[in-house]
C-alpha cells in the first residue's frame, strides 16, 4: 500500500509540475481504444489540489485510468484560487477539448457560466446537479453521490465504538464549508451514530477552508476537549489536520473520499466516495459517443460510495453489525437517511 502511494505521489507531482491556470492546453491527444475517435480531456481541480489525498486525487486517478484504458489525451489545471476556475475551464473549451471536468461544488457557478458560453463543448462537474444550475446547460453532466449512505455507515461504527469507550459518548465532525455534499456526509454520520447509540452527543463545526490544515486541527482539538472520541473529517486537505489532532490526542479519526487508512492506526475507517469511477464513466461516455447532459447519481447499491478499511482493533462483532446495516440500506430497509443538518 505505501509503495503504491509513494509511486502515485511521484505521478501526481510530475503532472502538477506541468499544471497551472492561464496556459494554453497542449494539442497532444491519442486515439480512443473504443471508437477510434481522438479524445482530449481537461480536468480543473479546486483549490485543494492533486495532493489532497482525497477528492481531487481521486479525480486524477479516474483520469489516469481513462488514459490507460481508453487512450485519451489529458491535461490538468490546478486552481490556486476560485478566481481561476472560469479561466481554466474556458481554456480547455477554447482548446477544443472533448470534455472539460470541474472538481467540486465550489466550481458550480464557474462551470455553469463556461458551459453556457461554450454550448458546443462537453462539460462534467463533480458534486453539482445540472438541474440546479442557474442556466441548466444541456451540455453539462452532473456527477452526484449519496454521501449520506456512507456517512451513515461510518457514523454507525463511530457510535458503536463510543458505546464501548468509557465515559460520555461524544463524536464530532469537521466540515470544510457548509455545502450540500459536505452536509450529506455529516447528516448521515450523525444519524448513523444515533441509530447505534441513541444517547450519543454530536458536535460539528466548519473551518470555512479546504486547504489550511491548522484550522481544521484546531477545531478538532477543541472538539476533543469537549469529549469527542471520534473525529470525522469532511474538509479535503484541511481535514488532514483534524485527523492529525485525533492521532495526537489518541482518539479515532475517520477519513473521507479516499480510503485514508494509510495515515496510521488512529484511522477507524473512511467514508469512501468513488470520484475516480465517476470521472472515468463520464469520459467513457464521450469516448463512446454517448455523452449527454443531466445527472448521474452514484450510490451504495452500485458501489459508488462505501466504507474503507476498518481498523483491525474493532471487534468482529461490530464489523458484522456495520455490514448488516450496509445490506439493509441496499435492500431499502433503512430509508430516508438525512441529507441536511438540522
Amino acid at each position: 500500500m505505501n509503495r503504491y502511494l509513494a509511486l502515485l505521489g511521484v505521478l501526481v507531482l510530475t503532472v502538477a509540475a506541468g499544471c497551472g491556470g492561464g496556459k494554453k492546453p497542449s494539442a497532444n491527444s491519442t486515439t480512443s481504444g473504443n471508437t477510434g475517435k481522438k479524445v482530449k480531456v481537461g480536468l480543473v481541480t479546486d483549490v485543494g489540489g492533486l495532493n489532497d489525498r482525497g477528492f481531487n486525487h481521486l479525480s486524477y486517478i479516474g483520469l489516469l485510468r481513462a488514459q490507460r484504458e481508453l487512450g485519451i489525451g489529458q491535461r490538468v489545471f490546478q486552481a490556486k484560487s476560485p478566481q481561476e476556475y472560469v479561466p481554466n475551464l474556458s481554456t480547455f473549451a477554447r482548446g477544443g477539448y472533448d470534455l472539460t471536468i470541474g472538481v467540486g461544488f465550489t466550481e458550480a457557478d464557474a462551470i455553469d457560466t463556461v458551459a453556457t458560453d461554450f454550448p458546443k463543448s462537453n462539460f462534467a462537474v463533480v458534486d453539482v446537479s445540472q438541474s440546479e444550475e442557474k442556466h441548466k446547460p444541456a451540455n453539462l453532466l452532473g456527477l452526484l453521490f449519496k454521501e449520506q449512505e456512507t456517512g451513515y455507515l461510518v457514523g454507525y461504527l463511530a457510535g458503536l465504538e463510543e458505546k464501548r469507550r468509557a465515559g460520555k459518548d461524544v463524536i464530532a465532525s469537521v466540515g470544510g464549508q457548509k455545502q450540500p455534499p459536505v452536509d450529506r456526509f455529516i447528516a448521515g454520520y450523525q444519524a448513523g451514530a444515533k441509530a447505534a447509540d441513541p444517547g450519543i452527543r454530536t458536535l460539528n463545526a466548519y473551518s470555512e477552508d479546504f486547504n489550511d490544515q491548522a484550522k481544521c486541527k484546531q477545531i478538532a482539538l477543541n472538539q476533543i476537549e469537549q469529549g469527542a472520541g471520534v473525529i470525522f473529517q469532511v474538509a479535503s486537505t484541511c481535514g488532514l489536520g483534524a485527523l492529525d489532532a485525533a492521532k495526537e490526542k489518541g482518539v479515532w479519526g475517520i477519513g473521507v473520499d479516499a480510503d485514508q487508512s494509510f495515515l496510521g492506526p488512529h484511522i477507524l475507517t473512511s467514508a469512501v466516495k468513488r470520484v475516480d469511477t465517476a470521472v472515468f464513466d463520464a469520459i467513457k461516455l464521450v469516448a463512446d459517443g454517448k455523452f449527454k447532459g443531466g445527472d448521474i447519481v452514484f450510490a451504495l447499491k452500485d458501489n459508488g460510495v462505501g466504507v474503507g478499511k476498518i481498523s483491525p482493533k474493532v471487534p468482529k462483532s461490530e464489523v458484522a453489525k456495520v455490514m448488516q446495516v450496509r445490506a439493509d440500506i441496499i435492500a431499502g430497509k433503512i430509508k430516508n437517511i438525512p441529507t441536511v443538518l438540522k
